[in-house]
């Protein structure tokens, strides 16, 4: 076989392993989603009709929903870097060293699992979203298959950046809190609230960060809203960030054990 065929193969593998964890101990996963479900379950319907400005109830959760959809990516990988770091922790990653398969596929069978687990992550709060009302009827098919795509790369990209943070944790409990990060940036992004409603000194910090133009590029796709330069610096930022979270796993994977 050749290389190519030995990684594909081998990944697989390590894809079907995570995928099998996954369903075994289904808890964390359902966790961190609840965070998600949660915030717009409460900010829909107990500050709903305040947070709308008086458009009313429907208008702030049309305007909601795509915030909470990137929000559960976020959520849903910090799950991915607790998994690394209990495989880094329990010795399971010093046996594949030692075994004949592709170096590699151990990290990109983690990165398969967890993007398969953020898009049905997204799925679920998605529906969700439309129980409560949520409804992208001008949407074209085009848009539609757009506004997948974007969620897929952007569950990629931060997928990476949790394994990195995985890698480099002594422990599980601190690759939780090592990324937690990524389930606060929303927050203080355009999700629940337009930027030029905040101070001028914070819109900034909500403007320059990663959630905000994919907030904002996913909300023009699926509800018309104009995109303008949000597109180009959510892929730029999707882009980056896989490149950046590969090299840095990389890096940390291939390190001697101490």
């Amino acid at each position: 076989m050749s290389a190519l065929s030995l990684a594909v193969r081998d990944s697989n593998t390590m894809l079907r392993r995570n995928l099998l964890h996954a369903r075994r101990y289904p808890s964390l996963t359902l966790n961190l989603l609840l965070t998600p479900v949660m915030l717009l379950l409460l900010f829909v319907y107990i500050f709903g009709d305040t947070m709308s400005g008086g458009a009313g109830r429907s208008a702030y959760i049309a305007y909601i929903v795509p915030g909470i959809l990137l929000m559960t990516i976020g959520s849903t990988v910090v799950g991915t870097a607790v998994s690394v770091s209990t495989d880094m922790n329990e010795g399971i990653i010093a046996r594949f060293r030692t075994m004949a398969i592709h170096r590699s596929s151990v990290l990109f069978g983690h990165v398969a699992g967890s993007v398969l687990q953020a898009i049905m992550s997204v799925v679920l709060v998605g529906a969700v979203g439309v129980a409560m009302g949520f409804r992208s009827t001008d949407a074209t098919v085009l848009e539609w298959l757009a506004a997948f795509g974007l969620l897929a790369l952007f569950s990629l990209a931060f997928t990476w950046i949790a394994v990195g943070m995985g890698l480099g944790s002594p422990n599980a409990e601190a690759a939780s809190n090592n990324a937690m990060p990524l389930i606060l940036l929303p927050l203080i992004s355009s999700a629940f609230v337009p930027l030029n409603s905040m101070p001028g000194w914070f819109q900034p910090i909500a403007e320059y960060q990663p959630f905000t133009p994919a907030i904002e590029t996913l909300r023009g796709l699926l509800l018309g809203t104009e995109i303008g330069h949000n597109g180009w610096i959510a892929l730029a930022w999707c882009l980056g960030l896989t490149v950046l979270g590969y090299r840095w796993s990389k890096a940390q994977f291939n390190r001697d054990p101490k």
